[in-house]
């Protein structure tokens, strides 16, 4: 039975026909064992529900945790970055080079189209999100055609199961119509990052579950302060003492003209000699936006960015701020790369291609200005009086020009390129044309 046919249709049941629209059960000799010690145990919460109860009070899961705007940042930011970034599968040369496999069907998966429904920037973005954000990391299904891999199928990692024995792991997928399909390993593409254990990923959603609480209550407190009336601006000082119905009448009234953020600024009129004194207290001596920047940054730490990624930082986009884009991609992203690039290489590549590699091109993110590319190329090309390690084709290649027929040298040291041939035949046709032509009367007018 092929691999499609196993997953869209589904394995015969081997109990009872009414089984197979149960729900979908791990078998207990595979699975690992969780005891609970009774019914108010937080992890039957997480697991039923998908969700991980914070001391904050607040049960997270990656939908509650994206209504956070850092992480919403982070994540858009990382995938984004590694979804809009070429990848292409290159093979060695025989004089010690590389080019681009463009032939190979595993480049045309990461290129063109890894899928029927998805272009490689969402099908990268997709894994990405998966791989920071679940615990099993990111998996899809190979689907194969006479050997060669043909297709990437996203699995959604909450349906997948990971068995079998110890160093033969054996990936379960549960489709939505009831049933399992059991998965050998070279039918997975499993994408993780930092493992703890060889097999499963780490979540980052989880692993920073109490930051991301606290910022979630901290922005719940600040909108019920400002929906209540912003912060507590004062009180009545009342000379007399009140009755229970005069009192119910003055914080009925005062709730009316002065709560709520639609009456912020409003004049109190005062009557039978209340004065109103007012607190000498502000947002940040209440210290709620120090607590709110803290956990932005607890945040930031978690995913790997650095605060002017996160709009964080007030100040302008300077050297420093590029320098700081720069150890983003060395130290954040690279990592990444390096996952990326080597899971093509143990699940879609064999043996026998070990002269194949799969690489990012980070230069989208690198490049500096046009007049630091042009003058690093004019280094490069040997201007100035610099030796030259580079051809000027191979330069326009790398801005995507085409080749030119005298640009597969290198330039001599402080050589000038010389200029270019006259083009005499041209000329002498353009001068014949010209004296052969009347010239044009035209009558002057007073």
């Amino acid at each position: 039975m092929g691999l499609l046919q196993r997953l869209f249709e589904g394995v015969a049941p081997t109990a009872a026909p009414e089984a197979s629209n149960s729900l979908p059960t791990v078998r207990a000799e595979s699975a690992p064992a969780v005891l609970f010690h009774d019914l108010s145990d937080p992890r039957i919460v997480e697991l039923l529900r998908g969700e991980l109860e914070t001391a904050a009070g607040l049960h997270i899961s990656v939908e509650q945790a994206l209504k956070n705007p850092t992480v919403f940042r982070c994540l858009d930011l990382v995938c984004s970055a590694i979804a809009m970034l070429p990848l292409k599968l290159h093979r060695e040369t025989p004089d010690g080079g590389t080019e681009v496999a463009a032939d190979h069907p595993v480049h045309k998966l990461l290129r063109r189209r890894p899928n029927a429904w998805q272009t490689p920037f969402e099908f990268k973005g997709l894994m990405q999100y998966r791989a920071l954000t679940h615990d099993k990391g990111a998996v899809a299904m190979i689907v194969r055609s006479r050997g060669l891999p043909v297709a990437l199928l996203p699995l959604n990692p909450d349906r997948v199961q990971i068995e079998g024995e110890e160093f033969k792991p054996v990936y379960v997928y549960y489709r939505k119509s009831g049933g399992r399909v059991e998965l050998r390993r070279d039918e997975v593409f499993h994408l993780r990052g930092l493992t703890f254990d060889g097999v499963n990923g780490i979540s980052r959603v989880k692993k920073s579950a109490e930051a991301i609480a606290i910022a979630l209550q901290a922005e719940r407190a600040t909108a019920a302060l400002f929906k209540n009336g912003t912060f507590a601006s004062g009180a009545l000082k009342i000379p007399n003492e009140l009755s229970p119905e005069a009192y119910e009448r003055l914080k009925v009234s005062w709730n009316e003209r002065h709560a709520g953020v639609g009456n912020a600024g409003s004049t109190p009129l005062l009557e039978g000699g209340a004065e109103y004194e007012a607190f000498a207290q502000t947002a940040k001596e209440s210290q709620t936006v120090e607590s709110r920047r803290f956990q932005v940054e607890e945040i930031l730490r978690t995913f790997g960015v650095p605060r002017p990624l996160a709009m964080l930082d007030d100040t302008g986009w300077g050297t420093g701020i590029e320098q700081l884009s720069i150890g983003f991609v060395r130290f954040g992203l690279n990592p990444w790369f390096t996952a990326w690039q080597e899971t093509i290489g143990r699940d879609l590549l064999t043996d026998a291609e070990d002269d194949h590699d799969a690489k990012f091109n980070p230069g989208a993110l690198l490049n500096g200005t046009m007049k630091d590319q042009y003058e690093a190329f004019a280094k490069a090309s040997g201007a100035g009086g610099h030796k030259p390690w580079m051809t000027a084709n191979e330069i326009r290649k790398m801005l995507g020009f085409s080749a030119h027929p005298d640009g597969n040298g290198l330039m001599a040291p402080g050589a000038q390129p010389a200029p270019p041939a006259q083009d005499t035949e041209t000329d002498e046709a353009a001068d014949k044309l010209l004296t052969s032509r009347k010239p044009v009367e035209t009558d002057d007018e007073d």
